[in-house]
């Protein structure tokens, strides 16, 4: 990589004024968590005038103002929008040359943010790989530990942008062109898929009269487990249950169950298990005549019988 000048690498991180367009949770929860790290955030701007001003007093000596004051006063600007917004606010703003442009969604191209790179700014992405609920102080605590996504060909914006998740106490992940929605797939199997899967132990208990809550008690703390398992083994060596000790019977009776109750339920239940036996075989935990039974279990006409 070729040496920057220091006319080309624009302010010192500890110079930087940053700002936000957009101010709702995941704005509020990062600007919180940038000043508590030393990087306020000095300007807020937002379509809604109010949710700028609420925003602006939640921090330190910062001013709420329109998009486009956000992009005259500040050196780095974080888009937080919701998606479909952000092409928008790239190409009805002026922004300017040598200024970081960076949008913080997940699965949004780098690419809506051409309007401003064609005007010389230096574009990017910064995607914390963190749910951000309603409070913006547990948010805040939710940070250290995560990765942080970060798409910025221009080296001064991927220093600035890499610098700043090491001082949220982050991982800077650097992801190449073209991945950002595979990546952010993957963030739904860990978080919103498993609220789904959840969701359909929950019917289960709920067939024979329990509650919600009763079913949550008896399976968080199993998540927890599994959680902790998957720490410290591993995807395949630590994935628990019949299908990884290819235990064919217990798959057949709760096929039978899962049929009796709801059979679209039951196909989700073969497709996932499907999923497992190939896991466990490439693990080298199920032999080829366990593999053998489990799939000619899984391609069987379950009947409804316990």
């Amino acid at each position: 990589m070729n040496p920057v000048s220091e006319e080309q690498s624009g302010p010192r991180l500890e110079a930087l004024r940053l700002g936000f367009i957009g101010a709702g949770r995941l704005a509020q929860a990062l600007a919180l968590a940038l000043q508590q790290a030393g990087a306020p955030v000095a300007w807020v701007g937002s379509r809604r005038p109010d949710g700028a001003r609420a925003m602006a007093g939640m921090l330190q000596a910062c001013q709420a103002c329109d998009p486009q004051g956000v992009a005259d006063h500040c050196d780095l600007v974080f888009i937080t929008t919701p998606d479909a917004a952000i092409a928008g606010v790239a190409e009805t703003v002026a922004w300017r040359a040598g200024q970081g442009v960076v949008h913080c969604s997940g699965a949004t191209s780098v690419a809506v943010l051409q309007p401003a790179a064609d005007a010389g700014a230096w574009i990017g992405g910064f995607h914390p790989m963190q749910a951000f609920g309603a409070d913006p102080q547990a948010a805040v605590r939710s940070l250290p530990g995560c990765t942080v996504a970060i798409e910025a060909a221009a080296p001064p914006l991927d220093a600035w942008l890499h610098a700043l998740a090491q001082r949220l106490g982050c991982a800077g992940l650097t992801l190449p062109p073209g991945a950002r929605a595979r990546y952010h797939a993957s963030g739904g199997y860990a978080s919103q898929h498993v609220h789904v899967l959840l969701a359909e132990a929950v019917r289960l208990w709920q067939s024979w009269g329990a509650t919600e809550q009763q079913a949550l008690d008896a399976l968080l703390p199993l998540l927890r487990g599994t959680l902790a398992s998957l720490a410290r083994s591993g995807v395949a060596g630590g994935m628990p249950g019949p299908v990884s000790r290819g235990d064919a019977g217990t798959v057949r009776l709760h096929r039978q169950a899962l049929q009796a109750v709801d059979p679209a339920m039951r196909d989700l239940y073969d497709r996932l298990c499907v999923r497992g036996v190939a896991l466990a075989q490439a693990a080298g935990r199920l032999d080829p005549a366990q593999v053998s039974l489990m799939q000619q279990t899984l391609d069987a006409l379950p009947d409804q019988k316990e």
